[in-house]
């Protein structure tokens, strides 16, 4: 399957397609604060864009365990003015990190070209039908309840089979409200409402997930999940973790990777993809 957005060709299966994490926020995991004004946003960007970025995803709510709701206001302030400054100078596809559906048709109005929703349109009954009008891209992941309870919702007979099963559900839904199949993407949602292990054992079987044959996106990117086993509480020092999580995930199948290191994961990929995919760029 080809997906075109802009003057970029998506092959999917043929190499891996890298999507820089634009926090335009106070309070993301990671990176909070360093990014909330449009002149460090749009030099992190322009960065991401020169170090190998395919995609940049711009959000501007906290999805981070414990994160507090963000207005409307608030997160269409912060994100609107980014995407109008890097649409004027590049043709980089842009994703618009968001839950609502108000927030998603205005980015798209401002230049963006992809939805990427954590809820996997479940916060907002709008989402899909939004969508659909606007006949972009949507990439659902699977969470349950909200950033302020989903560290509580773990209970899974076998997690990689239920978060198969949501994403199959929510994909039906975005088909039925008309979004073309070719314009869906998965994420299982690696950390939200899962455990260290339970988001291990969704990497490790990660391929199980090609049964949608839907592209997959992972995020991976500095999480919690690596903590216990590199015995780095940081976030910023898991950055030879996230480098091998990449590897992992793109040996079983990975189409995308959601990264806060766009330069170290761009080499990550080039060499997976020579490695797993026969590809070299």
């Amino acid at each position: 399957m080809t997906l075109k957005i802009r003057d970029r060709f998506f092959n999917w299966g043929e190499r891996t397609y890298l999507m820089g994490i634009l926090n335009v926020t106070p309070d993301s995991f990671s990176d909070g604060g360093e990014f909330n004004s449009v002149e460090t946003a749009f030099s992190q960007a322009r960065d991401m864009i020169k170090n190998g970025a395919d995609i940049i995803d711009i959000g501007g709510e906290s999805t981070r365990p414990n994160a507090a709701e963000v207005s409307i206001e608030d997160e269409l302030d912060r994100v609107i003015p980014v995407i109008r400054q890097l649409r004027q100078e590049s043709a980089i596809p842009i994703s618009i990190d968001t839950t609502k559906a108000i927030v998603a048709e205005k980015a798209i109005a401002a230049g963006a070209d992809i939805v990427n929703d954590i809820s996997g349109a479940t916060f907002d009954d709008k989402m899909l039908a939004t969508v659909a009008k606007l006949d972009v891209p949507i990439i659902l992941m699977h969470i349950r309840g909200n950033p302020k309870t989903m560290q509580s919702l773990t209970d899974y007979q076998d997690v990689v089979t239920e978060v198969a099963e949501f994403l199959t559900i929510q994909a039906e839904k975005a088909i039925a409200c008309g979004i073309d199949k070719s314009h869906i993407i998965v994420d299982p949602g690696i950390g939200f409402a899962k455990t260290a292990s339970q988001s291990l054992e969704l990497v490790q079987r990660l391929a199980e997930l090609k049964v949608l044959h839907l592209p997959i996106l992972v995020g991976v990117s500095r999480k919690s999940f690596m903590g216990p086993i590199l015995k780095q509480d940081r976030a910023k020092d898991r950055v030879w973790g996230t480098s091998a999580a990449c590897y992992g995930a793109i040996s079983r199948g990975a189409d995308i990777l959601r990264v806060h290191d766009v330069t170290e994961m761009y080499d990550v990929c080039r060499v997976a993809d020579a490695i797993e995919r026969n590809f070299i760029r």
